[in-house]
């Protein structure tokens, strides 16, 4: 019997995302196994975040935002990340609260500071930021090397290091040749309960989805490195191709059908605008008719970002309403940034598979969240999928071409119906078996427990260490900067 422990988890923006998901799942997960757990994050906006997260579900206290913007001038994003998340480390070191965990993911920096707090540390690497950064010019190169060593030196002063996938497992090796640590393999799961519900069919936020259309579904957050522009390409060779040779019952199949473009937005990430607005202008360059539904409670400028001609989508009911019953009868895409969750779980209903489309992938909770709403699913064959998706069974893992997309789209949209819903069975069948979140709580409180068996990694000394070797990396980056 593992006596209950008091667990702190630290993760930078507790919005919509991948990496989000699986920190509210392992909080869960450790609190319905009877331990004390708070969230500690730099930005928590309650209209953008999971619903466990401001429902009273899970105690989160947000720090570390007062002083230091996001960015200077649009730039500087990881410099200012770095001093906010040591400013929040600052509080949580100062708090009375004494922890015996605390579960850091995605930035490492913080590390050494949170030695202070006596805690063990645990962190859970999602992917190198060294081999996500992008580095188009020598500036960039040499504004990079400082945080590269950075996350390479704090990395190393976690007492336990976990990864998502074998895939990373094996990139953490190669990123961070220095490390003698192996980090262990502890795969996201599913909170099953969050996705057993039904869906809420009187939730007007829904009527700007309901369509007589089969459903082709994208979820990933609107970033580049995401290559959402390939479920687009691919999705208007499948209506060209099919124009041109499909005929009968299958051209039918695919003539009749919508793709919809959801995921995480943030107006804040400059990225997440302009990605969104290049999205809607390379669709209609394709021929594709597109539509924006706006977020609910967008602010005014919020909605000044959004690509031109974007919609909002009805908050009341109105039977009166001259409002036509399938709202996208004359749509080929459809884009809805920052989605409820009832959206979510109508979506993953309707939809007859889900197209994803990044390569080298950590892991990706979405083929998860497909496989098990049994949606059969269309993946580049790199990086995590590999392990999740199961290829001719649970969907189709491709090269990253159009061709290849555009052909195994095809194959899911023209199968026979039979065919279709043995494939789901087969991916909620094993998502049950292999991603549960019971599982997943067992193995995270057993590595804890046995974490906690082992004497810290580093000495406070060390911390002292790192800490200035922080302060050194920021100073130099601002005399580069004033000097550049």
């Amino acid at each position: 019997m593992v006596r209950p422990l008091n667990i702190a988890f630290v993760h930078p923006d507790l919005g919509i995302g991948g990496a989000e998901r699986l920190v509210v799942d392992a909080a869960i997960s450790l609190q319905k196994r009877g331990h004390r757990v708070v969230i500690y994050t730099m930005h928590h906006d309650l209209s953008h975040c999971f619903a466990e997260t401001r429902d009273g579900t899970l105690d989160v206290r947000v720090g570390g935002n007062w002083l230091v913007p996001q960015s200077i001038g649009g730039r500087f994003h990881i410099l200012c990340t770095i001093l906010r998340s040591l400013m929040l480390a600052r509080q949580i070191v100062n708090d009375s609260e004494q922890y015996d965990a605390l579960f850091v993911d995605q930035l490492s920096a913080p590390i050494p500071l949170l030695k202070y707090t006596h805690a063990h540390i645990f962190f859970y690497c999602h992917f190198p930021d060294y081999l996500l950064a992008r580095r188009d010019s020598l500036g960039q190169k040499l504004y990079r090397v400082p945080f590269d060593l950075l996350e390479e030196f704090t990395t190393g002063e976690a007492d336990e290091i976990v990864v998502n996938s074998r895939f990373t497992q094996e990139t953490f090796r190669k990123a961070f040749p220095h490390l003698s640590k192996i980090p262990k393999v502890l795969s996201p799961a599913l909170n099953f309960e969050a996705y057993d519900r039904p869906v809420d069919s009187g939730d007007p936020l829904l009527r700007a989805l309901r369509t007589e259309k089969c459903i082709v579904l994208s979820i990933n957050r609107f970033e580049r490195k995401k290559d959402i522009g390939l479920a687009l390409q691919a999705f208007a060779l499948c209506l060209q191709r099919n124009s041109a040779t499909g005929n009968g019952a299958k051209r039918a199949a695919i003539n009749n059908c919508c793709l919809v473009v959801a995921g995480g937005w943030d107006p804040r990430v400059s990225e997440n605008t302009q990605y969104l607005k290049e999205l809607d202008a390379q669709a209609k360059q394709l021929g594709l008719c597109t539509r924006t539904i706006a977020p609910q409670r967008a602010s005014k400028e919020a909605l000044a970002l959004l690509p031109d001609g974007a919609v909002g989508a009805p908050t009341i009911l109105d039977d009166d309403d001259d409002i036509p019953t399938d709202q996208l009868a004359s749509i080929d895409v459809l884009f809805l940034p920052s989605f409820t969750e009832n959206q979510r779980a109508f979506l993953l209903s309707a939809a007859r598979c889900v197209v994803y489309t990044p390569t080298n992938e950590h892991l990706g909770i979405v083929p998860l969240e497909a496989m098990y709403m049994r949606v059969p699913v269309v993946a580049a064959d790199s990086g995590g999928p590999r392990e999740t998706i199961q290829h001719g069974q649970t969907g189709y893992l491709c090269e990253p071409a159009e061709d290849d997309f555009a052909a195994a789209i095809s194959k899911l949209l023209t199968m026979d119906d039979n065919k279709w819903r043995v494939m789901g069975d087969a991916g909620h069948d094993r998502v049950k078996l292999a991603f549960s979140l019971d599982t997943f709580g067992a193995k995270l409180e057993h590595l804890i427990v046995d974490m906690l068996q082992r004497p810290t990694h580093a000495s406070v000394v060390l911390g002292v260490i790192a800490t200035l070797f922080i302060i050194f990396v920021v100073a130099l980056t601002l005399l580069l900067t004033w000097w550049r």
